[in-house]
């Protein structure tokens, strides 16, 4: 792998203490908050790397800590404001290419969760690669193809300029104000973990009484029929969160769907049920209803312990790829979604989610009777909010030592 940066960041020690700087950048991707780290300069060890983790974003450094506000480090509650990614360059076909990988956390326990991308986050990626000196001075778009090792998806970013160089901002749902605009296409989305775009074989799963459709498009996700769960795809997510019945319902469903889909841990063992119903991040979950709003389908997205505040842009993907399948719950609701022909074409899906409308297209083609996607898109708007060293005021002496600390006072960054 190489690098084309001109410098790396430098960790250092606070003057005459044993205190580490660890330099991150703390940035927005869409609807997402959390850290760019430079994976050149974080412990090769993983179990040092999850502790970096853990003293950055203020989560227990073991076990549980029920009700953890955080206030120790620079996570914020929701699993949307616990997410890192790790960034290396590497060259293909003389283009340099950004490698990804991300690690959710979650505020209340120590666990990380490596399984999985996140689309929003991602949009914040080409902001970091012009920051760090990898774009063509030119004036306009900037263009760089991204590989995540979570789920091995490529995509490309585009950041729009203007005629005379400067960034073009654009307003999304769920943000307030207009930011640098980031289109994301992420390349052959069908089966991300599960090698298949119907990892059960059916377009339509009948699960505990409700029809449940599992499509594998960006991510594996479960789509359920709100009517038939007694919802309407309208309510506000705290009001899901809160009921426990609900709650318990499609968590069993989801785990269920999960099992059928034959879903793995990053260690490449099958989930167990046990699993499955404790994940943070697998499967996504939505409950989806008729449109009323201007869009094609109405949306409640749980990632899956907790309802999305708006909609997250992988899952958009999927609920957009899904709506194009013959048979699946998607299919059967959205109302007014243009169907592939023979030939590849976009398909563009509005949904209605919690903070206004979100458009996703896929390009895609009817194969006889087969569904082929070629790549599916969504644009975001990003913010690099601050960058900046972060005190490690409890690091073990093993990390310290994996830091290889320099003798700069001062982390430059």
């Amino acid at each position: 792998m190489s690098d084309s940066r001109p410098s790396l960041p430098v960790v250092s020690r606070q003057p005459d203490t044993d205190i580490v700087e660890f330099p991150v950048y703390y940035v927005r991707g869409g609807t997402s908050t959390g850290l760019i780290i430079d994976d050149a300069i974080a412990p090769a060890d993983i179990a040092l790397r999850e502790e970096l983790l853990r003293h950055l974003m203020g989560v227990p450094l073991t076990g549980t800590q029920k009700g953890n506000t955080q206030t120790t480090g620079l996570g914020r509650g929701p699993a949307t404001s616990n997410k890192v990614f790790f960034v290396s360059t590497e060259t293909v076909d003389g283009q340099v290419r950004l490698v990804s990988t991300l690690a959710q956390l979650a505020s209340q326990h120590a666990s990380i969760d490596w399984s999985v991308n996140c689309g929003n986050m991602s949009s914040a990626l080409p902001l970091w690669a012009l920051a760090q000196g990898l774009a063509a001075d030119d004036g306009g778009n900037f263009e760089i193809d991204i590989r995540n090792t979570n789920t091995g998806v490529i995509s490309t970013a585009r950041v729009l300029r203007d005629e005379v160089g400067r960034l073009v901002n654009a307003e999304i749902p769920g943000v307030a104000g207009a930011f640098p605009a980031v289109d994301l296409f992420l390349h052959h989305p069908v089966g991300s973990k599960t090698g298949k775009l119907l990892p059960t074989g059916m377009a339509t799963d009948l699960i505990n009484g409700v029809d449940v459709s599992c499509v594998d498009a960006a991510v594996p996700m479960v789509i359920l029929d709100a009517a038939q769960l007694g919802k309407t795809a309208y309510e506000a997510p705290r009001d899901l969160e809160a009921d426990a019945a609900f709650m318990a319902r499609i968590r069993d469903i989801w785990s269920e769907a999960g099992l059928r889909m034959q879903l793995r841990r990053v260690d490449g063992e099958l989930m167990t049920r046990e699993d499955l119903a404790a994940s943070e991040t697998m499967p996504k979950v939505c409950i989806i209803g008729k449109a009323a709003q201007g869009g094609n389908l109405s949306v409640r997205y749980f990632t899956p312990q907790t309802a999305h505040a708006s909609m997250a842009v992988s899952g958009a993907c999927c609920l957009a790829v899904a709506s194009l399948i013959p048979g699946t719950v998607a299919h059967r609701i959205a109302t007014n979604v243009a169907q592939p022909g023979s030939d590849f074409g976009e398909s563009t899906v509005v949904i209605e989610n919690p903070a206004g409308l979100l458009e996703a297209t896929a390009v895609a083609k009817y194969d006889g009777t087969d569904l082929v996607v070629s790549k599916v898109g969504y644009r975001r708007n990003a913010q690099l909010l601050m960058r900046g060293s972060v005190p490690l005021y409890r690091a073990s002496e093993a990390l310290r030592e994996a830091l290889q600390l320099t003798q700069s006072p001062v982390a430059k960054y």
